[in-house]
């Protein structure tokens, strides 16, 4: 029996203004699997990211239930969210947001050290996933070193650092050209199936979107799954 990771129910988020109120999100329910990979597609301002960041604990939602890894995130406090953030997700934006004084090895150690853990152990884990994403090679190269597939193939290295259950991709390949954008993607899945992540990627790439076990697409404030 799968185990369900994610579980949205009921979840409204509105933007308001003095001229007119947005419906962002209407009342959406849905249900991840542990280990899936999920693509959510959708035009833009469709709410796409606001979903994402409300799974990520960045955003709140009017109301509804969220819960991933067993954290009822809706309910959460700012310092747990704070923990839940370091502990249970890891992001990858369509930046790169790597700290340039930095190198990739240094990069994607980084928030395992914050978090606890041993500089060695942070080390090697840190040169196993570069190694997944074939950086090896360049570990000791600074980011303004590295092309823009190289530093998105860093960035996905970083969010798996911290073992979190889950995974959010915000357009990972957004600023790549096709070539580097299909590699990316590649890397991207395969190193969430080898690290057994659950993968939920925002995406305009319908070549990104298609490598995905479930699709969705978010129209008009309700995400619908795309049957194959």
């Amino acid at each position: 029996m799968e185990e369900i990771i994610v579980k949205v129910h009921d979840l409204v988020k509105d933007y308001s203004s003095s001229a007119e109120t947005l419906h962002i999100l209407r009342g959406l329910n849905f249900n991840i699997a542990q280990g899936s990979s999920v693509s959510i597609a959708g035009s833009s301002g469709s709410g796409k990211s606001t979903l994402l960041n409300i799974l990520g604990g960045l955003d709140r939602a009017d109301s509804g239930e969220v819960v991933v890894d067993d954290n009822r995130i809706d309910k959460l406090t700012e310092k747990h969210l704070t923990r839940y953030r370091r502990k249970s997700v890891g992001f990858i934006f369509q930046f790169h947001y790597l700290l340039n004084d930095f190198t990739a090895l240094e990069n994607v150690m980084l928030p395992a050290y914050i978090s606890g853990a041993s500089k060695k152990a942070a080390l090697e884990k840190a040169r196993a996933l570069l190694a997944d994403v074939n950086m090896e090679n360049r570990a000791d190269h600074l980011p303004q070193q590295l092309s823009g597939g190289e530093r998105q193939r860093v960035a996905v290295a970083r969010s798996i650092v911290n073992d979190p259950a889950v995974i959010l991709a915000d357009e990972p390949t957004g600023n790549l050209d096709k070539e580097n954008s299909a590699l990316v993607a590649g890397i991207l899945y395969d190193a969430a199936e080898k690290w057994g992540k659950t993968l939920i990627v925002v995406t305009h790439d319908e070549n990104v979107a298609a490598r995905a076990l479930r699709r969705y697409i978010l129209a008009d404030g309700i995400l619908s799954e795309l049957k194959n």
